[in-house]
């Protein structure tokens, strides 16, 4: 069971989600087919109008290369309120994603992303600013309505 699951969330099928009680959902999330959330090395914290879009991978343990024995390490990922993934995104370990910020399709975010910024690549930069006054709350629209 999920640790919380907001209001109007909808998270279609293919979804895998790992430890799932340190994973926090907000309210009006939107979450896409063959989305990963990993919760087993710390706490995955999505705030309230998030959009995450399909195979994106969102991790909070990893391995470290630096260490002789292959060990894992966990951190926190937090998702701030109206942030856009967009798909084939992977998000890293310790990363914090600002308020209304959007990150391109097939980026890998390896530190934190201000607020309402544009990155994408590998790892991810910014590439430009968002405009928009985020006056909308996401609504689940199923394929073929």
């Amino acid at each position: 069971m999920l640790g919380s699951l907001g209001k109007s969330t909808g998270i279609l099928m293919g979804v895998e989600v790992r430890k799932p009680g340190n994973i926090f959902i907000g309210n009006n999330v939107s979450i896409n087919r063959k989305v990963l959330l990993d919760g087993r090395g710390g706490k995955l914290l999505i705030g309230n109008n998030v959009d995450i879009a399909q195979e994106t991978n969102i991790w909070t343990l990893e391995h470290d290369v630096h260490d002789d024995y292959h060990t894992s390490k966990g951190a926190d990922v937090v998702i701030e309120d109206y942030v856009w993934i967009a798909s084939r995104c992977t998000i890293l370990p310790g990363v914090r994603i600002g308020r209304g910020a959007v990150v391109a399709s097939n980026s890998v975010v390896t530190k934190d992303i201000p607020p309402m910024v544009i990155v994408g690549g590998i790892p991810a930069r910014i590439i430009g600013e968002r405009k928009s006054k985020l006056k909308y709350n996401l609504t689940h629209r199923p394929w073929f309505q």
